[in-house]
């Protein structure tokens, strides 16, 4: 299975670390989620004109506008929703499995540890919002995919304040990544919440750093937690 990666951001950049898989960036390549007029300059082979095969059997995209605190609609939507819905009808054309990472403020305002089945309510952001929209249409849309839920952190924590109210599943970039890795690596299809135990912002940090505690900004959720059991039970197998 070739595998390449979209994106060399802190997610991107370390999966290709530990695997070794191809990557396309922006910056790099000059690739753009919102032009899907070029993807076949990216995705397959071309002689003179004509398509030959394609390059990658399988797409990782790792592309997000991530900036929770930005009111630019259009640009969520244009990198988060609907770059994401022309990815995903290009693979189903070139039957291209599509692993997308999505995010778990898509929980925002839902239960506590929300499951794959639990119904996602958006936060008040445009950035959990188009994200919850992308997973949506590649749930109604793709013929073969991979949504994974989760959120990674750079380590060490970089920060001199940490929030102590704000919980999740969250874990630093090296761990999120090996668990996805994982979970490509041994073709699991579907939704899947993707993290380790919970705890706070401040309880992560302290693992690397020296930190002060601190409080959430208002409108930043304070619970993200996820049920994974899910990600448990596909793991045991893997290890069998």
């Amino acid at each position: 299975m070739k595998t390449v990666i979209l994106g060399n951001g802190l997610l991107g950049s370390e999966i290709q670390k530990q695997t070794g898989w191809d990557l396309i960036s922006r910056k790099e390549n000059g690739f753009d989620i919102t032009q899907p007029g070029r993807f076949l300059n990216y995705f397959m082979d071309l002689f003179e004109g004509v398509i030959a095969v394609k390059k990658y059997d399988v797409i990782v995209n790792c592309i997000a506008n991530t900036n929770t605190y930005s009111t630019n609609k259009e640009e969520h939507w244009g990198i988060n929703y609907k770059g994401v819905a022309d990815l995903v009808d290009f693979c189903n054309k070139w039957d291209i499995k599509l692993i997308h990472i999505s995010s778990d403020y898509v929980y925002t305002n839902s239960c506590e540890n929300s499951s794959e089945n639990d119904i996602p309510i958006h936060g008040n952001n445009w950035y959990s919002y188009t994200k919850l929209l992308a997973d949506a249409y590649i749930q109604l849309k793709s013929n073969d995919y991979l949504i994974c839920r989760g959120t990674h952190k750079p380590t060490p924590f970089p920060h001199n304040k940490a929030w102590v109210d704000q919980t999740g599943n969250f874990d630093y970039v090296d761990t999120m990544s090996n668990l996805i890795i994982q979970l490509i690596k041994n073709n699991n299809s579907g939704v899947f919440n993707v993290g380790t135990e919970v705890k706070s912002i401040f309880e992560l940090a302290t693992q690397t750093s020296q930190v002060e505690s601190a409080y959430r900004p208002e409108g930043t959720p304070g619970n993200t937690t996820m049920d994974l059991n899910k990600l448990k039970d596909a793991l045991k197998r893997i290890i069998k």
